[in-house]
């Protein structure tokens, strides 16, 4: 039976759907309470909520998961429905969450920090085990986006821009010049020679 009601639904402080926004106020709940990000790895969350009054929290994902914490070595089950209520340091009246001790699965009832950097996790009969912070941490990656720099556009001289215009501009006039010299001597050449037929005529026919 879920202990996760409509009242409790009705009062809660936050409720989010879907995995990654589930993920992600998790983590930040259990860093805000002092506690490491990394102590509920549940997968494909579905929803999560917090009563910031009595600070209860729920978690309820697809289907009850494992999950090794590799730097000690210990397999831990979570179940669909996890719930907890949660303090500064501490979580108590934890369910749905079972540790392998050799060949059998005990349930977890209680965690909490002490100032060595130890955290201690305790079964319903007082048994408990401790274990280095480090343990259930989980190292964020930042990424840094990487800033290309364009070098702006240079900048050229008016001046100098109007005196490459007025280059051009006398190119292309004494170009033009050159050309109307070259046509007047060609005509005046052709002149002299229809002329010059003439007077030859002219003489044969004397």
């Amino acid at each position: 039976m879920s202990l996760i009601t409509d009242e409790i639904r009705a009062a809660a402080s936050e409720i989010y759907h879907g995995d990654e926004i589930c993920q992600e106020k998790s983590k930040f709940l259990l860093t805000e309470m002092g506690l490491p990000n990394g102590l509920l790895p549940l997968k494909d969350l579905e929803e999560a909520g917090y009563v910031k009054d009595t600070g209860f929290v729920w978690l309820i994902q697809k289907q009850k998961s494992q999950h090794k914490f590799e730097k000690i070595g210990k397999l831990v089950q979570y179940a669909k429905e996890v719930t907890a209520v949660i303090q500064p340091g501490k979580i108590k009246k934890l369910t749905g969450v079972k540790t392998k001790e050799l060949l059998l699965w005990i349930n977890l009832s209680d965690i909490d920090l002490d100032n060595t950097g130890k955290i201690f996790f305790r079964t319903p009969a007082g048994l408990f085990r401790s274990f280095p912070v480090e343990a259930f941490q989980i190292e964020e990656t930042i990424v840094t986006e990487k800033k290309v720099e364009i070098d702006p556009p240079k900048a050229v001289p008016v001046a100098a821009t109007a005196v490459e215009e007025k280059k051009e501009e006398a190119n292309g006039d004494a170009s033009a010049e050159a050309k109307e010299e070259v046509s007047a001597e060609v005509k005046e050449k052709e002149v002299d020679k229809v002329a010059a037929a003439i007077a030859v005529v002219e003489v044969k026919e004397a």
